[in-house]
């Protein structure tokens, strides 16, 4: 999948496209919005559809949406990402002619005002509707993305802005492309932040009792990160808290093989035996290892059944 409009066609991944948000966007807008989408790609969401869809949609949310939510939800990587934003914008402005655009959308964008409200409006219109149809979202990214590339080349005045009626200064001449693209390398983030986002949005759904959304958050990081330990072992807690024991199991059993020592899993499987033994026991309910103990023995709490 690949898209060649807008600042994609600049060698850039335009997260706010995939998003669907203008690139003044901040951090509780990008949650909100990933949040709305994640649940509009979730497998519940996609039960009634075909395999084909409900494939599309994984990939979307795993390729796209995922790296976008993990680069705008962080303030660093966020932080590095405006500045690149801010260069392609002084790049924009180095070229006498407003870029090339094929949408109506974007070529209106190019002369419109007050253009800050003109861009919001036609980055909602689009977005409203932009994950209804999954075969769609691509060329609604593409546009989203030419609007983008067009309110930068707008609203950047580059580094030595001229002043109305007068030519730009030129004593401090502008760098050439091939400056200004090495100097702007899009920001990556590492992998332990990407793999602590997972956990971080997991955890949240955790505390809200929305088990199968923290379930589907560590299944997204496994696919990344399949030989983690940590990831097997907090998925089975998860499967375990869900009623789900069979997959707690299987998930328990790999994070021990990975790192035999995981506390995590050790628990899971102490809970789950328990669990099997109590009703041999005549008649009364087996007593678990993490009766009012903290730490990881205690880290499932609730009511014994």
């Amino acid at each position: 999948m690949k898209i060649d409009q807008g600042l994609f066609k600049l060698d850039f991944t335009d997260h706010h496209a995939v998003l669907g948000l203008p690139i003044s966007a901040d951090a509780r807008a990008v949650r909100k919005r990933y949040l709305a989408i994640a649940r509009r790609l979730h497998p519940d969401s996609m039960a009634s559809v075909s395999e084909a869809e409900a494939q599309r949609a994984s990939e979307l949310l795993s390729k796209w949406v995922n790296p976008a939510y993990e680069v705008l939800s962080q303030e660093k990587t966020a932080t590095e990402y405006q500045v690149v934003l801010k260069l392609k914008g002084q790049s924009l402005r180095q070229v006498p002619t407003a870029p090339a655009v094929i949408t109506a959308a974007a070529q209106t964008l190019i002369k419109a005002s007050p253009v800050d409200t003109a861009y919001r409006q036609a980055v909602n219109a689009i977005a409203v509707n932009q994950y209804d149809q999954l075969d769609q979202v691509m060329a609604a990214m593409g546009q989203l993305s030419e609007l983008n590339l067009v309110y930068l080349y707008r609203t950047s005045e580059g580094s030595t802005p001229a002043i109305k009626g007068k030519p730009a200064p030129t004593t401090a001449p502008p760098p050439t492309p091939t400056t200004v693209a090495t100097a702007e390398p899009t920001p990556r983030p590492s992998p332990t932040n990407i793999l602590e986002s997972y956990f971080k949005r997991a955890q949240e759904f955790e505390r809200d009792r929305d088990f199968s959304r923290a379930i589907l958050e560590m299944r997204e990081a496994l696919k990344t990160y399949p030989n983690s330990a940590r990831c097997h072992s907090y998925l089975a807690s998860l499967y375990l808290k869900a009623g789900q024991n069979t997959m707690a199991r299987v998930h328990a059993k790999r994070a021990l093989d990975l790192k035999p020592d995981d506390e995590m899993a050790k628990a899971v499987q102490g809970r789950l035996e328990n669990s099997a033994s109590a009703p041999s026991q005549s008649g009364r309910p087996a007593k678990t290892a993490d009766k009012g103990s903290g730490g990881f023995l205690g880290l499932f709490g609730g009511k014994k059944k």
